[in-house]
């Protein structure tokens, strides 16, 4: 077996797809340009008249002010129905802000505060303080939080001297590294934490109010957030949070003086699950509670009260209200409520509503001036239609105040729309695109595509003839020349575009070798039904509403692949036993290698599997969560925590369900490996399944347990759960760890046996025969007889020593466990990957990871009785999987990505899982990241590891045949997967050929998403639908073809100790 060379073609491959992978997303996905220029007082915004600045000429309308975010207050949380005599557990609980606005209607008012996506917290924090909209991809650093360099509030208050203190979530303090005056940070990251970051502000809130030692007091709120997150908006805890925050607000209310200024928001809102991250108005739409003991807004009536207020419209409305500048990059613009009208001046002080908005507009055009002149990628016509508006503005303003007039209502409403075209403007130009590197990574996923079709057909050629040493060598070398010329013309290299060069060369070489080998071709099987069904399924990602519904459009392929299976071995005649001798028939039956009986079975057993298929298709659409798109679907009750269930007994059911599946994932995994004599030996795999395996469910079932447990419970005990809620998760963990760090050490399941033959050398007996044995019943042992191995062995490593006899017609060796050697490590593998992932989702998942167990046995049994079925038109020992198997394959790992409640939206990614064994949450990003990337690509881990089981598993099922060319009626017994042994050249290309065609079904796909990114991103779904399928997609097919690569290392180890076996067993019966 060509193991290194193998190694390397699959890294090529999956670099080259990597390479456009990342040039394509870099050009569709670009960050905005921040512009690091800072406003201060001293700045004269033209075209202004005075030599003084235009930010800080009058005297600030609030001296102080507190500041209270409280984390996913959604609008609906905040409104008030007296009639509502049975509300829910998150209405009417805030009914503080109700009577302020009733009873003092000039001092306070409620807004629902319009958040920009992604509806995260730190793209929010950024965006209600510096005023600029956020870019998709900045999503990705919600939880590694870089320091703001744009223009900020917190900067600009600090510049003037205003002393700020911070408390609560302390995602701030990374944002702002050293802006505040006094910090108390509390750690954010953990969702399962309701009380920490809340009492931590509570027990200093009030003692900094009623002190001097600050301007400005921000409190950050984490627990209504985190309740969402938990348990989601409609239970008990959620009423219990809210009204802690109603108290909390009274109580600020209640210490405020009249120069403070009271604000109280959320930062975004949630989905009936409690998540966020997305764009669905449920998630975007916050509350905005503005209150001060004197008089804020005019008399109710007077003016008109916007309905919405964008959250970037904060920004410059505080900074005037405070007397500060308005941060450089800010786009928003002031909310008119709080500002006089013209000629009212004497019942409010302060700048009147013209004055705030002409300063608003010089700042806002000044910032557009800048940003235009560094980036270019603002339409020119639109560039100019929003400079003629500013000077068309400016040249009324100022002709009014120069004649003694005040503004006209037209000239404060010309610019109100002037503020919106900008921002409108400003959102549309900074969706861009960079079309050059979006064509070029574009055409290379295309070209790496046709590259594993290729690879697949001529693996053996490939393998044998050694072509992928001048590719890969001369990729490098372009690369670098291209890196060394970017150098030497432009000062520096651009990495991506070097990358890009060595992918293309590599590959246009390899495809000239292939034509220069004149290889011989194989018949096209491009045109088949699973090529079909693959093509639908890509065809369908260029459609939003087959994205929205594609876990039911992946079911449906799935089962139509599969029912087409038996559909097709009956066209072609071999689903049934053959016709009687004497009845005529076309000739391709008549050469038959298989008995009736045999073909009975075969069918049987692959209508039995293909009803099981069918039976776990329908019961896991039970499991499928929902998009907020698809209206009123009703997510899976299994994909609640069951801290979340209130009902007991639906509690214990489904723990109890719960525990009987996880219960049945290593019983039935036990169960293959005792059948096939596996478990025989006394190395680690023993050990592994009979011991560490059953172990660790017990740690897993214990963890469900105590996680279950409601907080008020065992109060007595609340210690010690919090002990077992750390340790029980990390010692599945360890235990877990040690098993695959052991499968990888001894991965070999094989047990000897050997007796000392009676005669001597010199004695002419029969050839010995070597027995793989199943070590459970006579039936299974004859089935799984080896004979004659001995010799093949010794064949296979051109051994030359004299053969050993047999007596009493017993074998000379017997190996327990021999016919499936490569499979029964990967089929370990896959069994403690599989726990571990199940540890990172919730309990009731457990049952969906049952159901991906008896579907992957389905679909691998389905192409063994269909592969043992084709042997009756023809037998060769080619390993060579058909599309239809990798594709079915493919859609299975598809299929449970739906099944397990995973969704290609930011909002679903299943954020508890990085608490899993970390309650308390971490230090870094690192663990957290890993755990939470785990959980949302299971199913493509799991599906990827075990791909080579379709190339052992028809030589696992495999059935005796009597071969129609010999004279004797003389039998040949299975070999099962001794025969890769004895084609090493031949397994080496079989499995380069599956890996291939996988990667080319995989990374079909993405092509798919990538088209439907490209051609649709001027879609009105694209940033909804598209761009998170493209993202998803994507990081599917790295991580799921990293973890390909290492299932086929683990065959590769296999191979390896099976050879030092046979080296170690000649010597000793060659004597």
């Amino acid at each position: 077996m060509r193991r290194l060379l193998l190694l390397v073609a699959l890294i090529w491959v999956c670099s080259v797809f990597y390479v456009g992978i990342f040039l394509f997303v870099g050009g569709f996905l670009l960050v905005r340009l921040e512009v690091n220029r800072t406003s201060s007082c001293a700045d004269v915004l033209s075209p202004g008249a005075q030599m003084k600045g235009d930010f800080c000429l009058s005297e600030p309308r609030f001296r102080r002010a507190v500041v209270l975010i409280i984390d996913a207050l959604k609008a609906d949380f905040t409104r008030y129905d007296p009639e509502n005599t049975t509300p829910k557990p998150f209405e009417n609980k805030l009914p503080v802000l109700n009577e302020m606005t009733s009873s003092q209607p000039s001092n306070a008012r409620l807004y629902t505060f319009r958040a920009d996506p992604p509806t995260t917290t730190m793209q929010r924090i950024k965006g209600f303080t510096t005023g600029s909209l956020p870019t998709f991809i900045d999503v990705g650093n919600n939880f590694a939080s870089n320091a703001i360099l744009e223009d900020n509030l917190v900067h600009q208050l600090g510049q003037v001297g205003k002393r700020v203190v911070f408390m609560g979530d302390d995602t701030w303090v990374s944002l702002f590294p050293k802006k505040f005056h006094k910090s108390l940070p509390f750690p954010s990251f953990n969702v399962k934490d309701l009380n920490t970051v809340d009492n931590g502000i509570l027990q200093n809130i009030y003692p900094t109010m009623e002190g001097n030692d600050w301007d400005v007091l921000i409190a950050h709120f984490l627990g209504v957030d985190h309740c969402g997150h938990r348990f989601g908006p409609d239970h008990p805890a959620m009423a219990e949070k809210l009204s802690q925050m109603d108290g909390v607000i009274r109580s600020v209310i209640k210490r405020l003086k009249n120069d403070t200024l009271l604000v109280v928001m959320g930062d975004h809102g949630m989905t009936d699950t409690g998540d966020h991250g997305g764009e669905s108005q449920k998630e975007t739409d916050a509350a905005l509670f503005l209150y001060s003991s004197s008089p804020l807004f005019s008399a109710p009536g007077s003016q008109e009260e916007p309905e919405v207020v964008p959250q970037t419209d904060l920004v410059p409305t505080l900074a005037l209200l405070l007397g500060v500048p308005i941060p450089y990059s800010s786009v928003g613009q002031v909310l008119l409520p709080l500002f006089p009208q013209n000629g009212s001046r004497a019942a409010l002080a302060g700048l009147s509503q013209a004055e705030a908005l002409w300063i608003n507009v010089k700042q806002v055009n000044r910032f557009l001036e800048t940003y235009s002149n560094m980036a270019k990628d603002i339409p020119a016509d639109s560039l100019s239609q929003l400079q003629a508006d500013f000077s068309n503005i400016s040249s009324h303003y100022l002709a009014a105040i120069h004649n003694g007039h005040l503004p006209s209502s037209e000239l404060v409403i010309s610019m109100q729309n002037y503020l919106t075209s900008v921002r409108e403007t400003c959102r549309a130009s900074w969706a861009r695109f960079n079309p050059f590197k979006m064509a070029a990574g574009l055409i290379i996923v295309g070209i790496s595509c046709i590259l594993c079709y290729v690879l697949s057909e001529f693996s053996h050629v490939v393998l044998q003839e050694g072509l992928l040493k001048l590719p890969i060598l001369s990729g490098v070398v372009v690369g670098l020349l291209v890196a060394a010329g970017q150098l030497f013309f432009q000062g520096y290299p651009e990495t991506s575009w070097c990358f890009a060069a060595a992918a293309v060369t590599s590959v246009m070489f390899f495809l000239w070798g292939i034509h220069s080998a004149k290889c011989k071709r194989t018949p096209c099987d491009l045109f088949t039904p699973a090529m079909l069904v693959l093509f639908l399924r890509c065809a369908s990602l260029l459609s939003d509403s087959y994205v929205i519904y594609e876990g039911h459009v992946v079911t449906f392929l799935l089962f139509t692949l599969g029912v087409f299976v038996p559909l097709r071995l009956n066209w072609d005649g071999l689903l049934l036993p053959p016709p009687a001798a004497d009845t005529p028939k076309p000739h391709r039956l008549l050469p038959t290698v298989l008995p009736s009986s045999l073909v009975r079975r075969e069918t049987t057993v692959l209508l039995i599997w293909l009803g099981q298929l069918v039976g776990s298709l329908y019961v896991s659409l039970s499991f499928h969560n929902c998009r907020e798109e698809q209206g009123a679907c009703q997510p899976s009750a299994f994909l609640s925590p069951l801290s979340r269930i209130q009902d007991s007994q639906l509690r214990n059911l489904h723990y109890v369900l719960s525990v009987l599946s996880l219960g049945m994932w290593g019983y039935l995994i036990h169960r293959w490996l005792r059948h096939y004599g596996n478990l025989n030996c006394s190395s680690v795999t023993v050990f592994l399944s009979c011991f560490l395996v059953p172990v660790t469910c017990v740690c897993i079932g214990l963890h469900w347990a105590v996680s279950a447990t409601p907080e008020d419970t065992f109060r007595s005990l609340s210690e010690l759960i919090g002990v077992a809620q750390v340790y029980i998760p990390r010692a599945s963990f360890c235990l877990l760890a040690l098993g695959l760090l052991l499968l990888w050490v001894d991965p070999m399941t094989v047990f000897l046996k050997s007796r000392t033959p009676l005669n001597s050398r010199g004695t002419s007996l029969p050839p010995p025969k070597y027995r793989a044995s199943t070590g459970i019943s006579p039936q299974a042992e004859l089935h799984h007889l080896i004979p004659q191995l001995y010799q093949r062995i010794r064949h296979s490593l051109d051994d030359g020593g004299t053969e050993s006899g047999e007596v009493d017609n017993r074998p000379a060796v017997e190996a327990y466990g021999l016919g499936t050697v490569y499979s029964a490590p990967l089929v370990q593998l896959c069994g403690l990957l599989g726990l571990v992932l199940l540890l990172l989702h919730p309990e009731g998942m457990a049952l969906a990871f049952l159901l991906l167990l008896l579907e992957a046995g389905a679909v691998l049994h389905i192409h063994a009785g269909s592969t043992n079925l084709c042997s009756q038109q023809r037998h060769s020992n080619d390993f060579t999987v058909p599309w239809g198997p990798v594709v079915m394959w493919s859609l299975v790992a598809s299929q449970f990505f739906h099944t397990t409640g995973h969704l290609p939206t930011f909002p679903s990614i299943q954020w508890s899982a990085a608490f899993v064994g970390f309650p308390q949450g971490h230090t870094g990003t690192l663990l957290p990241a890993t755990l939470v990337t785990l959980n949302t690509f299971s199913s493509q881990i799991i599906f990827a590891v075990a791909c080579p089981l379709l190339l052992f598993w028809p030589l696992v099922c495999e059935v005796r045949v009597t071969r129609s060319d010999r004279s004797s009626a003389e039998s040949e017994d299975a070999v099962m997967e001794m025969r890769l042994r004895e084609n090493p050249q031949k397994f080496s290309s079989g499995l380069l050929q599956l890996t291939a065609r996988y990667l080319f079904v995989t990374g079909a796909q993405v092509f798919a998403s990538v088209c439907a990114a490209a051609i649709l991103r001027r879609h009105l779904m694209v940033w909804k639908v598209f761009a998170p399928k493209l993202m998803f997609e994507a990081s599917g097919f790295i991580i799921g073809s990293g973890f390909m690569i290492l299932g086929v290392a683990m065959v590769m180890r296999v191979d390896i100790s099976v050879g030092r076996l046979f080296k170690k067993l000649l010597p000793q019966n060659s004597r």
